[in-house]
């Protein structure tokens, strides 16, 4: 590949804007400094984000998911995030400790348009923040906090061509190799990919919180 691609390869913004040209009209106009009451209204409707954060160790993008406007507006400039049951890896918040500039994308089921918001993040386990997050009597372990610093809408051109709320355009998860036949052909080491899977997601769903 490398062949194919080093004789034609950009490596300047110069370049990169001839090829391109500069943005203008709305493209430069949505994007603000705050969270306009749209753009909260955006985030109150969805119920995914992903979390994209960068560290020593590369960058990572995680999938954050919960009940419609469970990232709650706080301020025009402040985002909360609660942090729930996962795999324990931490790879987001290991790298907020190290950078704390974070990026989010907002989805909305049936909605064309996404949301971004750059931002820089803390982590807390402020009794009183972890509270407000309560959810079947059970309490996140922690909180992202998120310093908004740009904010815009993105087209909907990406989930026209995906389809991706196309219900017909669905597939069972049949098709795809199991999670559990995954780990063990991946990992090579005797994974028992029967047991993994024998009751999965009905585990998955009892420790949501």
């Amino acid at each position: 590949m490398d062949s194919i691609t080093k004789d034609h390869q950009i490596t300047d913004v110069a370049a990169l804007e001839r090829l391109y040209g500069r943005p203008s009209g709305a493209s430069v106009a949505k994007e603000i400094d705050y969270l306009h009451p749209h753009y909260q209204a955006m985030i109150a409707a969805s119920p995914f984000v992903v979390l994209a954060t960068s560290g020593p160790e590369g960058v990572d993008t995680s999938p954050r998911g919960d009940a419609p406007g469970f990232v709650a507006v706080e301020d025009e400039k402040t985002l909360l995030i609660p942090d729930r049951p996962g795999n324990n890896r931490v790879d987001s918040l290991r790298n907020i400790i190290a950078d704390p500039h974070v990026a989010l994308l907002f989805l909305i089921p049936g909605v064309g348009e996404t949301l971004r918001v750059n931002g820089r993040a803390v982590i807390t386990t402020a009794p009183a923040l972890r509270e407000r997050f309560r959810v079947g009597g059970k309490l996140p372990r922690s909180v992202i906090v998120v310093s908004v610093d740009t904010v815009f809408f993105q087209c909907s051109r990406a989930i026209f061509r995906s389809r991706l709320w196309d219900a017909a355009r669905h597939i069972p998860r049949t098709s795809l190799p199991s999670l559990g036949t995954m780990v063990a052909d991946i990992s090579r080491s005797g994974f028992d990919a029967a047991s993994y899977d024998n009751g999965l997601y009905e585990r998955l769903k009892g420790s949501l919180y």
